[in-house]
């Protein structure tokens, strides 16, 4: 059996402010916006060419707000990855991404860790593979 991540729910606030960042400051593609109720979306995005996506779900009550940002109890939850890390860089910086990490040189790779608008934590990552 092949078996493949399709996509991934990604709590947000808000729908729009959601498409706005990761489309205008990570450069993700809007692959689907549908009106699915009077409050509800089925918005997915992704990098140009990504098999996975997000799938931004509008938190809907009280524990789910509580939880936009810290998915993943403060950890590292998402990584992107890259083929030119210091293009990446420099122009999500340029957009004010907050960089909580220097960029390091790891055996695997050269990576940072950044905040998307919420406060999740991101690893843009160029794998040590890429340049082959």
């Amino acid at each position: 059996m092949k078996q493949q991540l399709g996509q991934i729910a990604l709590l947000v606030k808000d729908y729009d402010e959601a498409i706005t960042y990761y489309t205008q400051i990570l450069d993700f593609e809007l692959l689907e916006d549908t009106q699915l109720s009077e409050t509800k979306r089925w918005v997915r995005i992704a990098p140009p060419g990504s098999a996975c996506h997000l799938l931004l779900a509008k938190a809907a009550n009280e524990t789910q707000v509580k939880q936009v940002g810290f998915q993943a109890g403060g950890r590292v939850f998402l990584f992107l990855y890259t083929d030119d890390f210091y293009r990446d860089y420099e122009k999500f910086t340029s957009r004010g991404v907050e960089f909580i990490r220097e960029p390091a040189h790891e055996e695997y790779g050269t990576v940072s860790v950044f905040k998307d608008l919420y406060g999740n934590l991101w690893d843009l990552i160029e794998p040590i593979h890429s340049k082959q």
